[in-house]
């Protein structure tokens, strides 16, 4: 039998919602940004796509879903404006029932309210690596991990993937928490990868919860309710990325192990409040995981486009032959001298989508933006696939083009839209970009990546992604082999320390 409670509580949020709907319609002077035709009370809710809604918005401007206004941006330009120039009131992030309320990330980084944790923790990620000059202190270890990437495609280059998504987690848990990853499967790196998969699943819209919001408040055993059975099993693996490696460091302190890191620079011989403490512990959560899903998904990306564009791939291994030599693996030192390997780079940005829709932010007063009117409470969603495939922007947008990036008058850089806008800007861009670069210019230097065959026909990769809040290449499969007795030499050196 339905407990009456549960009932009252859905007829007073329908009831709150009708009342909302009619004071929004008596106070709006000026219209909305245009978008698709609405139903009664709930809007546009049957119409949010369950998958690969970047293209879907990129058909609309503005829509409601169940009675909150979204506004689609699919112009940089636009994004700017809003988002950068008026950041003091568009910098919120939405309550995501499944992800944020349920699953407990509404704690790191991405999602947790704009205030004063907010705040404090973009101040601590920005002391680590917020530019190039903070960044440069750990490019050895970008360039030592690296190398063991390169090692581990040389034995096993089948098993591409897996290294790239090792090789991102080594990299972020030395940086965020001082752990040096082995070789084998890794209990860190297996539960960031755990975790952050959990992540894009339950802040995508394929769960009716983040869509209707009050369902969160029905009891576990009413029909329909499962997802908080998932909601407490995902729980579960996000309170063990973020206390596991955080406990790992206060050990080390305490044995007078520990290796320099964002972590241990923050607590070692400090006296912390206990909000001290959660926002190290989850502050540094948000960049190991962040970082350890976001990166492996670009990395990706580059492999297969270096599979589909061979004449690419040629002309970054000329520039590299020209520049470095064959006598050592290329460096941060060399990037200023490798116009075209940065444009690669560039064009790996653009070209993948690694968060096509970004994370919305939420508006907490009510706003005029270019004669519309924005309501406080909004959600304004950047469309990051759309302006980085947008045909006025980019010539030929669905194409790996790295030459779009050169000459006298080059197309936008990426990185003006991929990492987000204003004070939700990805505060691991810096390293993200790093990381990339390392990784695309040493994988060239020694290797050549083409189609996969087998029985003697090639297998054509499709340009396909993922659905979720971080996307992913379809999986596919490339030959991956030593450019020469002498790439295979560099590559069994012992690594750089």
């Amino acid at each position: 039998m339905l407990d009456l409670k549960y009932l009252d509580a859905v007829v007073g949020s329908f009831a709150v919602l009708c009342v909302y709907r009619l004071m929004t319609l008596e106070k709006r002077a000026l219209p909305l940004p245009p978008g698709p035709r609405g139903w009664p009370i709930i809007g546009n809710l049957l119409d949010v796509p369950a998958k690969e809604e970047w293209f879907t918005f990129a058909k609309w401007g503005e829509t409601y879903v169940l009675g909150q206004p979204l506004i689609i941006l699919n112009s940089a330009s636009i994004a700017k404006d809003m988002l950068e120039k008026n950041s003091a009131i568009y910098s919120d992030r939405p309550v995501i029932p499944m992800g944020g309320e349920l699953c407990g990330w509404k704690n790191t980084l991405v999602l947790t309210p704009y205030g004063e944790r907010f705040r404090n923790y973009r101040r601590l990620a920005h002391q680590l690596f917020g530019n190039a000059a903070t960044m440069k202190s750990f490019h050895p270890v970008e360039e030592l991990e690296t190398h063991r990437f390169l090692k581990r495609l040389l034995s096993r280059p089948a098993e591409f993937s897996d290294h790239i998504r090792k090789t991102a987690g080594a990299i972020i848990l030395r940086i965020s928490h001082g752990y040096e990853v082995g070789e084998g499967q890794d209990p860190f790196v297996t539960l960031a990868d755990k975790a952050t998969e959990q992540f894009a699943l339950s802040t995508a819209p394929g769960f009716l919860v983040n869509l209707v919001p009050f369902l969160q408040y029905l009891p576990d055993w009413f029909p329909g309710a499962s997802f908080k059975k998932t909601a407490k099993e995902w729980s579960s693996t996000l309170n063990e990325m973020v206390d596991l490696p955080y406990d790992y460091v206060k050990k080390q302190i305490v044995s007078g192990t520990a290796e320099p890191s964002y972590v241990s620079k923050l607590v070692e011989g400090q006296s912390l409040t206990a909000e001290q403490e959660f926002e190290i512990k989850w502050s540094s959560a948000s960049l190991y995981s962040g970082g350890a899903d976001t990166t492996v998904s670009a990395i990706y990306s580059f492999f297969k486009a270096m599979a589909l564009y061979p004449e690419v791939q040629a002309k970054a291994q000329a520039e590299l032959d020209a520049v470095v030599g064959n006598d050592r693996l290329p460096s941060f030192e060399d990037r200023d001298h490798l116009p075209y390997m940065q444009a690669v780079t560039l064009e790996t940005l653009r070209w993948f989508s690694v968060v096509p829709t970004s994370v919305p932010h939420r508006v907490t007063e009510d706003n005029v933006f270019k004669g519309y009117f924005i309501p406080k409470g909004a959600l304004v969603l950047s469309n990051l696939w759309q302006m980085n495939h947008d045909p006025e922007v980019y010539h030929d947008p669905m194409s790996f083009k790295p030459e779009r990036f050169l000459g006298p008058n080059p197309e936008l850089d990426p990185r003006e839209a991929c990492f987000g806008f204003g004070r939700r800007i990805c505060p691991g861009r810096v390293l993200a970009d790093a990381s990339v670069f390392i990784s695309c210019a040493m994988a060239l230097a020694v290797f050549n990546i083409s189609k996969y065959s087998e029985n003697g026909v090639v297998i054509e990769p499709d340009r396909n992604q993922s659905s979720g809040t971080i996307s992913h290449p379809s999986s596919f499969k490339c030959t991956i082999s030593p450019r020469s007795d002498k790439a295979v030499a560099l590559i069994q050196a012992d690594e750089r320390r």
